[in-house]
């Protein structure tokens, strides 16, 4: 197939009412007064973000969702993506595989396809989606506001990516528990029902793609304020649990791996009990691990009995 007729084939019947059948070299989006336009990108790379042999439905979905992960931190409605594809080799059946898991995602998020590339690489399989949202006009809920006094919350459970990595690696076996934490790896879980009440209470958010240690740290630091955690606290599931509660390398792995998408939330102590209603209502587990501080020194994550963890280096970095 030519360039023209594979895009004809797998992703113009995916392309949405901005992406103008995919016939044009841009896409359109219509304004909505009020609101303002964010924007998001992430590119996943077969060795590094996935394993090459991964089924491609999977993968088109785990492209989608960590950027719609970016949009729930911000408090933004997804309004559409575009995307590029580098191809080592061209494969009818894999293609399709990979536009069933983009159409699955695109009709359970409204999340249209406006656009994008696709090209041959002798390289290894890439997956590039920028993504754009909407939220009313200078209400985006930055990285940068976290205050003293704040309440910090995680959604879902932490550290299920990192050690389904190792599962799927054999270096860890979570016995029943496995299956659950190699899912959380191949295909991350977007918090977008959230968006709302992060608008509506938090000073600041960010998803964890890097590791709940390196985040927190990292929105501590442009927030110019430090934090006390609780590790004890941080939520696990039963998978998890099963394989760190006797090895406090695997958990320091947990805290530390990346991959999550969960959202770490930044909540005034005032409108805490509501967000937790809101998150309730939302049917988004929300979960208190700690309090934003005064300074600028390294936040400290306690153990149980009130002995920190000491963490070289607390995120996935690429270079």
């Amino acid at each position: 197939m030519s360039e023209d007729d594979l895009i004809a084939r797998h992703f113009a019947p995916l392309a949405g009412e901005g992406g103008l059948g995919l016939l044009d070299d841009a896409a359109l989006i219509a304004s909505i007064p009020g609101h303002d336009l964010v924007i998001t990108c992430d590119a996943l790379v077969a060795g590094v973000h996935f394993f090459a042999n991964d089924p491609a439905d999977s993968i088109a979905s785990k492209a989608l969702r960590v950027n719609l992960s970016d949009l729930a931190a911000k408090g933004a409605t997804p309004r559409g993506f575009v995307l590029a594809l580098a191809l080592p080799q061209q494969n009818d059946l894999w293609l399709a595989s990979f536009a069933l898991g983009l159409k699955r995602d695109i009709e359970a998020f409204a999340f249209p396809l406006l656009g994008g590339d696709t090209v041959k690489t002798p390289g290894p399989l890439m997956v590039s989606v920028t993504a754009f949202g909407t939220v009313p006009q200078g209400r985006m809920v930055p990285r940068t506001g976290a205050r003293a006094g704040d309440a910090l919350y995680v959604t879902g459970t932490i550290g299920d990516a990192a050690l389904g990595l190792l599962e799927r690696q054999g270096q860890i076996s979570a016995g029943q528990g496995g299956a659950h934490l190699v899912s959380r790896y191949l295909m991350p879980v977007p918090r977008n029902a959230l968006a709302p009440a992060l608008l509506e209470h938090a000073h600041a958010a960010m998803d964890i793609s890097d590791g709940l240690i390196g985040d927190l740290t990292k929105m501590m630091r442009v927030s110019g304020v430090t934090a006390e955690v609780m590790l004890a606290d941080v939520p696990l599931s039963a998978g998890a649990r099963s394989v760190v509660v006797m090895d406090e390398a695997l958990f320091t792995r947990a805290m530390t791996g990346g991959d999550d998408y969960e959202i770490l939330a930044s909540i005034p102590p005032q409108k805490a009990q509501a967000f937790e209603a809101a998150a309730v209502a939302l049917d988004v587990v929300v979960t208190r691990i700690g309090e934003v501080r005064a300074g600028t020194e390294a936040p400290t994550f306690l153990l149980t009995g009130g002995r920190a963890l000491n963490v070289v280096g607390g995120s996935y970095s690429h270079f």
